[in-house]
């Protein structure tokens, strides 16, 4: 797997995630709260399998 999600995006990934995930947890949202770990999870990983198919690379680090 080769990181294909940015600096930026990264941060945004993991804010939402996070965000989701506590409404969620605090019952201010229903149960489609827990899709935050989707993005939690590429945020961490810096990886977005979606944008392989897509063929987008948000990430400066060039590839080897």
């Amino acid at each position: 797997m080769k990181a294909n999600v940015g600096k930026v995006d990264k941060i945004a990934r993991i804010v939402l995630g996070a965000v989701l995930i506590l409404l969620t947890l605090t019952e201010v949202i229903g149960v489609w709260g827990w899709v935050g770990i989707v993005p939690l999870g590429t945020g961490l990983f810096n990886f977005c399998p979606l944008y392989t198919l897509l063929g987008i690379n948000t990430c400066k680090i060039k590839p080897e």
